[in-house]
This record gives C-alpha cells, sequence and structure tokens, in this order.
C-alpha cells in the first residue's frame, strides 16, 4: 500500500487516484500564466480548487513550459512564499512547492508545504537531497531530458519508456543512499518534458510499467502540447482532451493526477474508477512491485 505522508495528512494513494490541483504564480506559464500573480487571486484560486476536491495543491513560481528560461531565486521566494504562508493556515489539503531550487524548498517548507515536486529529480541543485532526507518529507521525481530552455530541440527515444524507466529507477537508488525513505518517494514520467507526441502517448498507454519502480505514480498531462497536436485545438480548448488522458491514466493505475481544471478531473477520476471497480470506493491498485525490469544498453542517455 502507498501511504504518503504530508505533515498532518496522510494520503492513501492505493485506495483512489488523487487530484493535486496546479496553482501557477508565474507571468508565462503556458496556459495560465499571469493569472494568479496577486496573492489574493492565488488564495482564491487555492480555496476554488479545495471546494471542487483537490486532494493537495501543487504551487510554481517558476515556468517550466518549452523555452522558458530560469528564474532568479529573490524572484521566485518572492512569489511562492507568501502565498504557501498565506494558505498553510487557510485550507486543509497538503501544499506541494513546485521547484528544483532547494532554497526555494525550504522556505516553502518552513511556511507550511508538506512536499517538494522536482522537475529535475533532485538533479538540478545537489543541496535538494540533503534537504529532503533531513527534513523527512515527499519529494516527486520527474523525468526529463535536458532543461526546460532545450527539452523539445530533437528530442529522440529507442525505448522510451525502457530509458525513463531506467533513469527513475537511478534517482530512486541516489535518493534512497541519500537517506530518503523510498516510501516518501513519488515518480513522475515527464509527459510533454523533452518528448514527441508519440513519446507521450506511449507514456499514457503503458504506464502501468512503470508500477515495477515499487513507487506511486504522478501523471501531468493537463492541456499539454501534445493534446493540441493531436486535436488541432489552442491550451484553453484543452478539457475534453485531458478528460481523455486522465480517464486512461486512472485505468491504468496512476496515484495522483496533476491538473488545472480540478472539479471536471475529479469526476473523471471517480467516474472511471466507479465503472472499473463496480461502484466500490476502495481498492487496491499499483501497489504491487511487478517483476518488469526497464532495460537499455545506453544508460546515460535518459
Amino acid at each position: 500500500m502507498f501511504d504518503l505522508c504530508c505533515n498532518n495528512t496522510v494520503l492513501h494513494l492505493s485506495r483512489r487516484t488523487h487530484v493535486m490541483g496546479i496553482l501557477n504564480v508565474t507571468p508565462d506559464s503556458f496556459s495560465d500564466g499571469g493569472r494568479f500573480l496577486r496573492l489574493d487571486d492565488a488564495l482564491r484560486r487555492a480555496e476554488e480548487m479545495v471546494a471542487e476536491g483537490a486532494d493537495l495543491i501543487d504551487i510554481g513560481g517558476e515556468s517550466s513550459r518549452p523555452g522558458s528560461a530560469p528564474v532568479a531565486l529573490d524572484e521566485e521566494l518572492h512569489r511562492v512564499i507568501p502565498v504557501v504562508e498565506a494558505l498553510a493556515g487557510r485550507i486543509s489539503v497538503p501544499l506541494s512547492v513546485d521547484t528544483y531550487k532547494a532554497e526555494v524548498a525550504r522556505r516553502a517548507l518552513d511556511a507550511g508545504a508538506a512536499l517538494v515536486n522536482d522537475i529535475s529529480a533532485m538533479r538540478f541543485d545537489p543541496a535538494m537531497k540533503e534537504l529532503i532526507a533531513e527534513r523527512g518529507v515527499p519529494v516527486i521525481l520527474m523525468h526529463m531530458r535536458g532543461t526546460p530552455r532545450d527539452m523539445q530541440i530533437s528530442p529522440f527515444y529507442e525505448d522510451v519508456i525502457g530509458e525513463i524507466g531506467v533513469f527513475l529507477r537511478e534517482r530512486i537508488a541516489e535518493a534512497v543512499s541519500a537517506g530518503i525513505a523510498q516510501s516518501s518517494i513519488v515518480v513522475d514520467p515527464g509527459i510533454g518534458f523533452g518528448k514527441r507526441v508519440a513519446d507521450n502517448l506511449e507514456i499514457v498507454r503503458r504506464l502501468d510499467a512503470f508500477h515495477a519502480l515499487g513507487c506511486p505514480i504522478l501523471l501531468g498531462p493537463s492541456r499539454k502540447s501534445f493534446i493540441g497536436k493531436v486535436l488541432d485545438v489552442p491550451s484553453e480548448e484543452r478539457l475534453e482532451g485531458t478528460a481523455a488522458v486522465v480517464a486512461l491514466s486512472v485505468l491504468r493505475g496512476a496515484h495522483l493526477i496533476r491538473v488545472h481544471d480540478v472539479r471536471q478531473m475529479v469526476r473523471v477520476a471517480r467516474m472511471v474508477e466507479a465503472i472499473e471497480h463496480g461502484g466500490k470506493k476502495s481498492r487496491s491498485r499499483g501497489s504491487e512491485v511487478r517483476g518488469q525490469h526497464f532495460h537499455y544498453a545506453q544508460r546515460g542517455r535518459a
């Protein structure tokens, strides 16, 4: 069973798919950039997402859209910390901080955040592993080829599932060797991060392969460009495409989905679970370590 301890809340991830609401406090995120820069707007949106059924809120102060440039530490702190401080005593669900900078994570945890979502899988800032181990908080490790600035420049995989699996297995091992409990690790195959359209579709189609890693799986498909390319629609018209991906992800055993449209995706997840499990509200999903292993000859490419 996967039980994720987030401060005073335990998320029983094996019972149902949990929904992480996205709160971008950035001027340039691809879908909602600039909408929640004002503190009052950010707080209002977080409260709305909780009312809509979000199980946790992910707060990010640096856009990771393709081609984006890094944000200075002081600016990211200025965007993120007041929001975390205000929300920590205001809403009942755990707060996640979306950052690869250890100092931002440290300050956010001090302000009341309960977990860290690191798109670099703790590669960009060597101090992140030490911080997570010291605080004993959960961490989300995501696969990404390159950096947000260059990740979509001709990405190529011979075996996308195998290569992502090898990368994530190695990141899990390094985290554990740094003193982080495996029970505190969530893995994210990184849809849209250094992937082609076909790669993203393959990740969704074969998401259950990642159960072999022995960690809960998060998927973040919300309004992503691969949906736009398949359906030929802009980001504001990708609700149905996102819903289709979420539905299949639930069937494939996703433990967490990270989305903008919380109310709609909560309903999608609950409906799929009702169909799949005959209306039963509790079940075990994907918590066993299956016998699959990931093989890729050129291990350093992932």
